[in-house]
């Protein structure tokens, strides 16, 4: 596996992330599997680990139901490793490489992680359209059988930016208070997501009690993205309406400074800013999450769903 600091192809700026180009498998143990009527199953080796359903008719969100047979595919962290790592890393961007570059080798290590050939990212912090108050909603609601809204009309404890693939532990569990000794102290790492595009969320891969921890003390976790790396045809396009808009804006503000406006050379370099903001989240997108087919089909998800979720039955037609 090759590494590749983020940005590409540029020096004096803030760190943003590691590019992974992954050699194999071309099949992982941590995968997804589909089957017709937006039916998918999320296997970790032979374990059934989440089933979800997505709603047919009005594309408003998925059903999910956790069965509690996942397990981190990342060696337990160390307290000492945790406080060396922040006693060594005086910037934060510095202690966020020196994590991602952790957690890529244990990944790239992982009997049962979701790394396969292709091009990946490991970023810091949360997406550009992740909403603060879902952390809330996530320490208050997060049933094993449930439901992620994607658009207006579900309960509002429906949407969420995470979706954990266990149930969080108790606040007072022996293993969430020693972490919420860590957060207090400044050295409790980050947490590790891998976005599922057919979920359209999150899904947490590492750190269920750190980040139990880190809620129970009215707080947030520091945070680690992993996602395929975006297509950069779809990054360009992506981008068009904020060069589009750009260049309009700007049009528009150099007749101002021709016309003896002295505010306009400031409104332009600010404008530069806002562009330089705008392309960054569009370039920071990511690819669509690899799938497998499921063999056997709808018969054969419909029969994992009676077999590890008994009872769930999902209303997807709504």
């Amino acid at each position: 596996m090759q590494r590749t600091t983020l940005p590409r192809s540029a020096s004096g700026v803030r760190w943003d992330g590691l590019a992974l180009d992954v050699d194999g498998p071309a099949r992982p143990p941590l995968r997804a599997e589909v089957a017709d009527g937006r039916r998918l199953v999320l296997f970790q080796g032979d374990r059934v680990v989440l089933l979800a359903r997505q709603r047919v008719t009005t594309h408003r969100g998925v059903h999910y139901a956790r069965t509690g047979r996942y397990t981190s595919p990342i060696p337990p962290l160390r307290a000492a490793v945790a406080r060396m790592y922040r006693e060594s890393c005086a910037a934060e961007d510095a202690w966020y490489a020196r994590w991602a570059h952790h957690f890529a080798t244990a990944l790239r290590e992982s009997a049962n992680g979701p790394l396969h050939e292709g091009d990946w990212q490991l970023r810091p912090g949360m997406s550009a359209y992740a909403v603060d108050a879902y952390w809330n909603t996530l320490a208050q609601h997060d049933p094993d059988h449930g439901h992620i809204a994607w658009f207006s009309g579900s309960p509002a404890h429906d949407s969420r930016d995470i979706l954990p693939l266990r149930p969080l532990s108790a606040p007072d569990a022996p293993r969430v208070k020693g972490f919420r000794r860590q957060y207090r102290e400044g050295v409790l790492p980050p947490v590790v997501l891998w976005g599922i595009s057919a979920l359209d969320t999150a899904v947490l891969l590492d750190g269920h009690d750190r980040l139990a921890a880190a809620l129970a003390e009215g707080g947030r976790p520091p945070v680690l993205r992993l996602n395929r790396e975006g297509l950069p045809e779809l990054h360009a396009l992506l981008a068009g309406p904020d060069l589009r808009a750009y260049e309009g804006r700007i049009a528009a503000l150099q007749r101002q400074r021709d016309g003896g406006d002295p505010l306009a050379p400031s409104k332009i370099a600010n404008q530069g800013r806002r562009l330089a903001h705008e392309l960054h989240r569009a370039y920071s997108g990511s690819h669509l999450t690899r799938a497998w087919p499921l063999p056997g089909g709808p018969a054969a998800w419909d029969a994992l769903a009676r077999q590890y979720a008994p009872g769930w039955h999902p209303a997807t037609d709504n």
